[in-house]
């Protein structure tokens, strides 16, 4: 039996100060103790230690050992949420929200994100991409998915360090799905141009200083002289996430379309619960580096026929990992490619850049849509 008492639970704390890991392996090894002590664990990964054909509590030792662990995530489509709550957070940790995949794969998975993660990695992204816009009160237009997907839920959290308004148009990443799927793509153009047309109206009407957007939305925005003529003369950030940009593409609307105007990007996932921050220095190629909350959440890009990691600056597979305290999302393949860069240093795992998704996945084909 594991004894809540016994342990010092300390090392799992959150910090999202932190600049380097002082000890990832025994990091490691306490969350081992966590999720798998039956006064502390997860209904959902006691239940599942019995079928996992190691013993995390003695077979786990290092962040590199977590590779043991098979892919569980496609099993989040189907579990109920209270069975993800780890019993060592008390009778009734503060949820912020259920959030859900955006089905690229199949049908949504879900994920709890607990209010205590959610406000430090907020405190972390916000450090690590600062603009120097907090507290100016300026307005936020979100144009990107909300309801149950987590990008939602972070604008009205960015809006709120911004001190100013957000405005946001909604968007059905599983419908274009969809409509790609079927081939129709006289409805998706007027479904695309609905969502331009909503962003414009605003963009004419309100002052809006920030814009959270996806590639699509951005390099249609950049097809109307009106609407790039308004971005210039009142935006002063723009950020972007969710589906992929390819360099040219970010190259045209940094240099060409929108200069002067920071372009940020971010590259997450909800199996992850948060989002990579891109790193201010970049590449020689001038590509695009994303980096993790490690050790929190860290990222192994390998090659998926042997599950090595690539050479740096080979491109390979993304590998997921979540462990915190709050929820443990080990060795999650993704849908996604990316060249491996070198983590920060005293950061577990890698970096990734040029992040690109794959044709297919696990025999599905993957639609990546607009998000």
């Amino acid at each position: 039996m594991s004894d809540p008492g016994a342990h010092d639970w300390s090392i799992l704390d959150v910090d999202p100060l932190q600049q380097t890991v002082t000890d990832a392996d025994a990091y490691v090894r306490t969350l081992m103790q966590w999720h798998f002590g039956p006064e502390t664990g997860s209904p959902f990964w006691l239940k599942r230690r019995a079928t996992l054909g190691f013993d995390p509590l003695t077979d786990v030792k290092s962040a590199e050992d977590l590779a043991l662990f098979p892919n569980v995530v496609d099993e989040f489509r189907d579990i109920a949420a209270e069975d993800l709550v780890p019993r060592g957070l008390g009778e009734s940790p503060k949820i912020a929200a259920v959030f859900e995949s955006g089905g690229t794969t199949g049908r949504p998975k879900r994920f709890l994100m607990f209010e205590d993660w959610f406000t430090r990695y907020l405190a972390w992204a916000g450090r690590k991409a600062a603009s120097g816009l907090g507290g100016s009160g300026i307005n936020l237009l979100a144009t990107t998915p909300s309801g149950p997907h987590m990008i939602g839920e972070v604008t009205v959290r960015q809006s709120h360090a911004l001190g100013g308004k957000r405005f946001s148009i909604d968007i059905d990443p599983r419908w274009v799905k969809k409509l790609i799927e079927r081939g129709q793509t006289e409805e998706l153009r007027a479904y695309v141009d609905h969502l331009v047309d909503q962003t414009a109206d605003i963009l004419a009407t309100q002052d809006i200083g920030m814009i959270q957007t996806i590639p699509i939305l951005l390099t249609k925005i950049a097809e109307r002289p009106e609407l790039v003529e308004l971005v210039r003369s009142k935006v002063k950030r723009i950020a972007w996430g969710g589906a992929h940009m390819d360099p040219d593409t970010r190259a045209i609307l940094r240099e060409e379309v929108f200069p002067g105007i920071p372009i940020v990007g971010g590259y997450g996932s909800t199996t992850i619960l948060s989002v990579a921050v891109e790193r201010k220095e970049e590449q020689p190629s001038g590509l695009a580096t994303f980096d993790p909350f490690s050790p929190y959440v860290f990222f192994r890009v390998v090659d998926p026929d042997t599950g090595r990691p690539v050479p740096y600056g080979e491109r390979g597979q993304i590998v997921m990992n979540h462990i915190t305290k709050f929820a443990l999302i080990p060795n999650n393949l993704e849908r996604d490619t990316a060249i491996r860069v070198p983590a920060e240093d005293g950061h577990i795992g890698d970096a990734v850049a040029d992040v690109a998704p794959v044709q297919t996945f696990e025999g599905t084909r993957v639609t990546e849509g607009v998000y």
